[in-house]
């Protein structure tokens, strides 16, 4: 993929973020953008694949974000503090109405990406854990692949439910909570012990 086609995708994702998948059109991206159709056209040849495409390249993004997380000299309990912090800010930039969008008029897209990245999240979930059984920061007792399957459920839950905003909820909130009940369900004395000191860098202030 070269350049100019990231810097499309990059851009055409926030273009998504901010208004929403089903009301802008191929028409709309160009003129954002500053590209003709033309140049669009050479790379995709409608809006389906186009959405496809960034989906895609959004997903890829996000595992170049954990990979360079995931090779600092941190532990497990770093790692997900840091990656909490980068869920939040990911959560602010976003735009409810594009997954809304994205699930009700292209279903084959959304579940594709729902899988894809509950691929990736499973993925990284059990690194984690077990890094942090071999760090001596987890319990040994843990069902690794039940915890992640049972992480990722919620995050999802979490996500797409529309029951947020009628109870005035923020998202960061009620994330805080489902992270730190993960953190101390999975950790032992020691790892609680650590949590409880750096706890209050999970958020930006």
């Amino acid at each position: 993929m070269d350049e100019k086609f990231e810097n499309i995708l990059g851009r055409t994702e926030e273009i998504f973020l901010k208004y929403g998948i089903r009301s802008v059109s191929m028409d709309d991206i160009c003129r954002e953008l500053g590209v003709s159709k033309k140049t669009l056209y050479q790379y995709v040849p409608n809006k389906k694949e186009l959405i496809k495409v960034v989906l895609d390249f959004s997903i890829q993004e996000k595992l170049v974000k954990i990979f360079k997380l995931e090779s600092k000299e941190t532990n497990a309990i770093d790692f997900l503090l840091e990656t909490s912090k980068m869920i939040n800010k990911q959560h602010k930039e976003f735009n409810p109405s594009a997954i809304f969008d994205l699930e009700k008029y292209y279903p084959d897209l959304y579940r594709d990406f729902l899988q894809k990245r509950r691929v990736i999240i499973l993925k990284w979930v059990k690194n984690n854990i077990h890094a942090g059984k071999k760090e001596g920061l987890y319990r040994d007792d843990l069902d690794i692949d039940l915890v992640a399957l049972l992480y990722v459920q919620k995050l999802e839950d979490l996500t797409i439910s529309e029951s947020l905003s009628m109870k005035k909820i923020s998202f960061s909130k009620i994330f805080e909570v489902m992270f730190e009940n993960h953190i101390r369900g999975i950790s032992n004395k020691k790892g609680v012990e650590y949590f409880e000191k750096k706890k209050t860098k999970i958020y930006e202030k």
